[in-house]
C-alpha cells in the first residue's frame, strides 16, 4: 500500500523538488499551501497548478490570516517585544503551517510529514520542533537528505526536475523574499555580504525620495489591549495590519537591516520591513506606559521578551508560551483608550494618549506640583538610599 505523506508546499524550487522525490521514495504526496498573507489569488492558482503537474495526489490552498492575527499578532503586539530588541518575529507564520499540516495528517490518517527546509537555516528547527510537539511523526526532509550527497543543492534539484521532464524557471532572482501579512524579509546578494542593500530590496516600503512631504496623523483605539478601530474605522484584524502596512510603508516606517544571532549559531543578515507591526506596537506601548503601574511595566517587559524569544527560536508549542500569554492577556484589562500617532519619513511617534485609565495622581504632577512637604521628600530620599549610604560609611576609604 502506498504511504501517504503531507508536504508543506510553497511552489518554490525546494518544495517543487520534494514532490517527485517523495514519489520516487514510494509516497503518495498530498500538498498544502498555507497562505499567511501577501499571496494574491493568481499566484495561489499558479501554486496549485505547479503542485498538480509535479504529481501531487491532492493539493489544498488554505488562508489562515485570521488565525495569524489572533494567535500570533495579538500576543506579539501585547508583548511589545522584538527579538534582539529589533526583529518582530516575522517568521512566526511557520507555526500555523505546521499546525495545518498536522491537521491534514490526521485527516489522512498518516504519520508522515515533509517540508522543504535546508540544513543551513532556522526554519528547519521551527518545523521539526513544532512537529515533534504534536506527537510521534515521521519527519521527511528531502533537501537535507540530498545535502549528504552534493554540495550544489540547487543544481542537483534543477537537474532532477529536468530529468523528470518538468520545467525549471531559468529566472535568477537577486533576492530571496519571504512576504506574509506580518511583513517582508529580504536576503541574498549584497545583503549577505554586509554591504548596503540596493533599491531593488524595497518591497513594502517606498524609496526615500518617494516619501510624502506632509506628515500623516493616525488615531488607533484599543479595547483591553486589542485594536478596535483606526481613524474611527472598524475592520477585521488582518485588514487593520494591511492598512497599516500601506500607510507606514509609504513613509518607510519599519524597515531595517538586521544581523541576527540565529538558532543554529550562525550570523544571518537580512532586511526586514514591518510597517504595520511597528505602528501598532508604538501605539500600544504608549497606551500601556500611561495606564499600567511601574511594576506591571517592568515585569511585563521581561515576560514579553521571553515570549518573543521562545517564538523566534522554535518553541511556539512549548507550554511556557501559553503561560506567558495568560499573563500578557491579564495585564491588558485596563489597556483601553486612543493613541494619536504622527507618521513622518522613517518614523512613527505617539504624540497623544486619551484614556480614562491614565494613572494621573491627585497627589501631584511630576516636576510641577505635589501635596507632600519638603520634609517628606527628604525623608523618602534618605530611606530609599539607606542601604547604599550604609555601605559607603562602612567600606569607604579612609
Amino acid at each position: 500500500m502506498t504511504k501517504k505523506v503531507v508536504l508543506a508546499f510553497s511552489g518554490g524550487l525546494d518544495t517543487s523538488f520534494c514532490i517527485p522525490y517523495l514519489i520516487d521514495q514510494g509516497f503518495e504526496v498530498h500538498t498544502l499551501f498555507v497562505n499567511t498573507g501577501g499571496i494574491p489569488d493568481k499566484e495561489q492558482q499558479a501554486i496549485t497548478k505547479r503542485a498538480n503537474e509535479l504529481g501531487s495526489k491532492k493539493h489544498i490552498n488554505l488562508n489562515v490570516e485570521k488565525s495569524l492575527w489572533s494567535e500570533i499578532l495579538v500576543p506579539l503586539i501585547q508583548s511589545g517585544a522584538l527579538y534582539q530588541n529589533k526583529y518582530p518575529a516575522l517568521c512566526s507564520d511557520r507555526y500555523l503551517i505546521v499546525k495545518e499540516s498536522i491537521k491534514l495528517c490526521k485527516k489522512l490518517n498518516t504519520k508522515n510529514i515533509a517540508h522543504g527546509c535546508t540544513g543551513m537555516g532556522n526554519d528547519q528547527v521551527r518545523f521539526d520542533l513544532s512537529i515533534r510537539a504534536h506527537g510521534k511523526y515521521n519527519i521527511i526532509t528531502p533537501i537535507r537528505e540530498i545535502q549528504n550527497i552534493t554540495k550544489n543543492v540547487r543544481g542537483y534539484e534543477e537537474d532532477y526536475l529536468k530529468d523528470k521532464g518538468f520545467k525549471v524557471s531559468s529566472l535568477h532572482k537577486k533576492y530571496s523574499i519571504n512576504e506574509n501579512l506580518m511583513g517582508a524579509t529580504i536576503s541574498g546578494s549584497e545583503i549577505d555580504e554586509w554591504q548596503e542593500p540596493s533599491e531593488e530590496s524595497f518591497v513594502l516600503c517606498k524609496l526615500p525620495h518617494q516619501y510624502p512631504k506632509k506628515s500623516k496623523k493616525l488615531v488607533i483605539k484599543f479595547l483591553k489591549g486589542k485594536v478596535s478601530s483606526i481613524n474611527g474605522k472598524r475592520m477585521q484584524g488582518a485588514d487593520f495590519l494591511r492598512m497599516m502596512n500601506t500607510a507606514g510603508g509609504s513613509y518607510g516606517v519599519g524597515r531595517s537591516v538586521f544581523s541576527s544571532d540565529t538558532i543554529i549559531g550562525l550570523k544571518g543578515r537580512f532586511v526586514f520591513e514591518a510597517p504595520g507591526i511597528t505602528i501598532l506596537m508604538a501605539a500600544h506601548r504608549a497606551l500601556e506606559e500611561s495606564v499600567l503601574t511601574d511594576k506591571q511595566n517592568a515585569v511585563k517587559t521581561q515576560v514579553g521578551q521571553e515570549w518573543v524569544n521562545l517564538v523566534y527560536r522554535g518553541f511556539y508549542f512549548e507550554p511556557l508560551r501559553e503561560n506567558l500569554e495568560a499573563f500578557l492577556l491579564d495585564s491588558q484589562k485596563n489597556v483601553t483608550g486612543e493613541v494619536t500617532l504622527n507618521l513622518t519619513p522613517g518614523r512613527v511617534d505617539a504624540v497623544a494618549v486619551n484614556s480614562k485609565n491614565i494613572l494621573r495622581s491627585p497627589e501631584g504632577a511630576y516636576a510641577q506640583s505635589a501635596t507632600w512637604s519638603e520634609a517628606e521628600s527628604k525623608g523618602f530620599i534618605k530611606l530609599i538610599g539607606q542601604s547604599t549610604s550604609t555601605w559607603s560609611s562602612i567600606h569607604q576609604k579612609k
